[in-house]
Order: C-alpha cells, then sequence, then structure tokens
C-alpha cells in the first residue's frame, strides 16, 4: 500500500502569542510578504484563516501609511 505522505500541521504564530497583528508592527508584517512586496498565503506560513484575513487588513493598511512597500521593483 502507499503510504500519503503528511507534513506536520503548522501553527499559526498569532494564536500561540496570543495577539493580533498589528500595522504599527511593520517589521513582523515584513515576515508575510515577499521580496516583490506580494503578501504570502496561509499554506505557505501556517496562519490560521482569521488571522490571515488580518494580516492582509493590516498589511494593507502599512502600505497606505507608507510603512511597507507596493511592489518592489
Amino acid at each position: 500500500m502507499d503510504m500519503i505522505k503528511r507534513s506536520a500541521k503548522k501553527s499559526c504564530p498569532f494564536c500561540d502569542a496570543k495577539k493580533d497583528p498589528s500595522y504599527k508592527n511593520y517589521e513582523e508584517l515584513k515576515r508575510f510578504i515577499t521580496e516583490r512586496g506580494k503578501i504570502i498565503s496561509r499554506r505557505q506560513t501556517g496562519v490560521c484563516a482569521k488571522h490571515q484575513r488580518m494580516l492582509a487588513r493590516e498589511i494593507k493598511r502599512a502600505r497606505q501609511l507608507a510603512l511597507l512597500p507596493y511592489l518592489v521593483a
């Protein structure tokens, strides 16, 4: 029989720390965007659905305030 290989489930860093993402903490938000400025998906980062929605909103806020770049050319 072929065994399906499953990786260990990633735990949400925000749930583990019991805190929410904030645009003020833009240094932490940099971990969740690529070098081109795109938001990284949940599958790659291991963030839960609730915090991924919050994370996207806070990254967009930080971009509006020029704390994070929209894109890097």
